[in-house]
């Protein structure tokens, strides 16, 4: 694994449009502008372009029937259940859900926003442009398997070469996806979409460090800290624990 630079960075309008349907928000470092493809581990940094490694291979963890001490389990109408920590709040956006469908938003206790829910997505995109982009992290789901297609959890960025300001530059977001890993120096916009019956649906969020909700700690640092920090690793430990109900 090889560490690139660090520099402030935030998250481009385009972008967001890009990442569809969850909120934006300004990251803190620079990611490497270009990979040769992700490497899964817990505690990765994107890799780079004149250096690679061997992709170190984790297991997803098997999913169990009954929450740890402190979390709690929440199926959805439609058939899937996930792992959450207690204190969180899940708010049902019924009203905004696509026609048979669900929406569901998870904050933490202090109104944070982490996570958006959606099934019975139209998806697709069309790659119009292509970006430096970097990899933090990546893990396969295999308990959402879909006619030989397995998903994956990835924490990963996009950056727009053209923005002026650096504090309007890249976007830090994770979820589940089952678009093509990227390879060489560029990629498509960050799509986190995959295939659910009968169509598909999302599992994900955005990392902004400048958060001004009341009550939480502002992570202004670089995404190899926040991913060491309880509140990324309970955010990842509830979207890989998506499975059937």
């Amino acid at each position: 694994m090889h560490r690139s630079v660090s520099a402030p960075i935030a998250v481009s309008g385009a972008l967001c449009l890009a990442f569809l349907l969850a909120a934006c928000g300004p990251p803190a470092s620079s990611p490497s502008t270009t990979s040769p493809g992700p490497t899964v581990t817990s505690t990765a940094s994107p890799t780079t372009a004149t250096t690679s490694a061997s992709p170190t291979v984790t297991a997803s963890p098997s999913a169990s029937s009954t929450p740890e001490a402190g979390w709690k389990s929440y199926t959805t109408a439609d058939g899937l259940t996930f792992d959450y920590p207690e204190d969180w709040k899940i708010t049902d956006k019924a009203a905004d859900a696509a026609p048979g469908g669900v929406f569901l938003n998870i904050t933490n206790a202090n109104g944070k926003n982490l996570a958006d829910l959606r099934t019975n997505m139209v998806t697709g995109a069309e790659c119009t442009v292509k970006q430096p982009y970097g990899v933090y992290e990546t893990q396969p789901l295999p308990a959402l398997e879909q006619n030989g297609t397995v998903p994956r959890y990835v924490f990963e960025t996009r950056t727009d070469t053209t923005a002026t300001d650096p504090k309007l530059m890249t976007l830090f977001a994770y979820g589940i996806t089952t678009a093509p890993e990227p390879t060489g120096t560029e990629a498509c916009p960050i799509f986190h979409f995959f295939n659910w019956p009968p169509s598909g649906a999302m599992f994900g969020g955005v990392y902004n460090p400048f958060d001004t909700t009341p009550g939480n700690e502002m992570h202004v640092d670089t995404p190899e800290v926040y991913m060491g920090t309880q509140e990324y690793k309970n955010i990842k430990k509830m979207i890989t624990s998506l499975k059937p109900a």
